[in-house]
């Protein structure tokens, strides 16, 4: 199965211009974790919960007033529409992500998350994937993101 059959379309995003506030009144619309940061159509970041809580609220910033672009990780992993189900499974474990932005040609047509993975997965193998996303990065060769 190709991830463009799982993936949720369209989603919604932010610019990096906006304030964090936005980024997080989105997520509780959405009922997500995070946004898609966009720029010129292409995709130039994502903003995670936790990216607006420690790099933004705990470091004493202003969520009224402090840009998206300041609390964002540039340049996240991504994966095409035609990458297969289990290559995103094994691209989240690697990189320790939940989330994969879908691009093509810069462009963002969607985001997977690892409960859409999970759904095509056998349960061992998504607990298998998910507990190696959970597992601290220290020895490994990977870099965490997201």
């Amino acid at each position: 199965m190709k991830v463009r059959d799982l993936m949720t379309s369209d989603p919604s995003t932010v610019a990096p211009d906006d304030v964090i506030a936005r980024a997080a009144t989105l997520m509780r619309e959405e009922d997500c974790g995070s946004i898609p940061v966009v720029k010129d159509a292409k995709l130039v970041g994502i903003v995670t919960d936790r990216d607006i809580t420690v790099r933004g609220v705990a470091a004493g910033k202003d969520p009224k007033t402090t840009k998206v672009s300041e609390v964002m990780s540039a340049d996240p992993i991504t994966v095409e529409p035609d990458t297969d189900a289990a290559e995103a499974s094994r691209v989240m474990a690697q990189h320790q992500v939940r989330r994969l932005p879908v691009v093509e040609d810069g462009r963002l047509l969607g985001i997977v998350v690892t409960a859409q993975l999970a759904r095509r997965e056998s349960a061992g193998k998504m607990g298998e994937t998910i507990k190696e996303i959970s597992e601290p990065a220290s020895g490994r060769a990977s870099h965490a993101r997201g």
